[in-house]
Parts: C-alpha cells; structure tokens; sequence
C-alpha cells in the first residue's frame, strides 16, 4: 500500500510546479482560490466525462474563485502518452479547457511530483497515499490545504457542492 510520506510544506502555495511548455509557474498566485487539482490522461475510459465536466464547472464558477490545476501523467496504462503540450492541446482543442494544464506528472512511485506528495500526504484514500487511477480529485481551499480527495469514479459534477461550499457559496 503506500507508504506515509513526509513533506515540509504547508500548502499548496508553496510550490512551483512546470506549465505545459517547462515554465516555472509559483502556486501561489492561486492563494485566495479553492482549487481542484486533478491527475488527467487524453486515453483513459474517463477522459470524455471528466474533461467534459471540469470544464463545465470551470466555467460556472471561475469567476467565483475557482481554479481546476490538471497534470496530466501517464502512469496508468500509458493513457497519456504524447508530451505534455499534446495534452494540452487535446484537452484545449477537444474539450474548451480554459483552466492551466500543467507538464506531465508522475503521481506514485519514487519520483512522485512534490506538490503530489503533498497532496497525498495530506489526504488518503483508498490505497493508503497512492493514487489508484486517472482523474483523482484534490479539492483544495483557499489558504492551500488540501480538504477532499476524490476517487477516478466520483464525477466532477458529483463534488459541486463541496466546490460551493470551499467557496463560500452554502
């Protein structure tokens, strides 16, 4: 199962995670923003109803204050395989996203992206920390603590109203 792992950081803000194109991007200029980070893959049998309504959801309520943050990887089954602009492409082109898709992530494993560490290290689930699939859902508060964790079969519209209330809106 996954084993404990032990990060320094505090929030969310703390980081700086690559964009797309291998920019350095600091997350805290999402302080302030309740955010849904999400590990995503362009050839996974969830990929159309979760990009479908992450987009929805980025739509009704980014003005609000909420930022969905998408890494894509390609650790299951290898259903992210082009590179991280492909991903950003597919996922811009096919599916309207508007929200940041990030450079490719490795979720598990020995070299598992830091703001992951995080991110598991702060919420379990199912498999201890380790991440079972695509599409695991972080809902992440204002101030950058990660609140919930989502399994790949819990829709993006089934958390709408955690999202709502992260937001104030309940």
């Amino acid at each position: 199962m996954g084993s404990s792992q032990s990060v320094s950081e505090k929030s969310i803000h703390e980081f700086v995670v690559k964009d797309a194109r291998g920019q350095d991007l600091d997350l805290s200029i999402y302080r302030g923003k309740v955010l849904l980070v999400v590990n995503v893959a362009s050839k996974c049998g969830y990929t159309d109803s979760n990009y479908t309504q992450l987009t929805e959801l980025y739509t009704k309520y980014k003005e609000k204050g909420l930022e969905i943050l998408a890494f894509p990887c390609n650790q299951f089954l290898n259903q992210e395989p082009g590179s991280s602009q492909d991903a950003q492409e597919f996922a811009c082109t096919r599916f309207k996203a508007e929200y940041p898709i990030f450079q490719k992530v490795n979720v598990n494993g020995p070299n598992t992206a830091p703001v992951y560490k995080f991110l598991k290290a702060s919420k379990t689930g199912f498999l201890g920390t380790r991440i079972k699939w695509n599409f695991t859902k972080f809902l992440v508060d204002k101030e950058g603590h990660a609140i919930k964790r989502y399994g790949t079969t819990t829709t993006p519209l089934a958390i709408e109203a955690d999202i709502k209330e992260a937001l104030g809106e309940v």
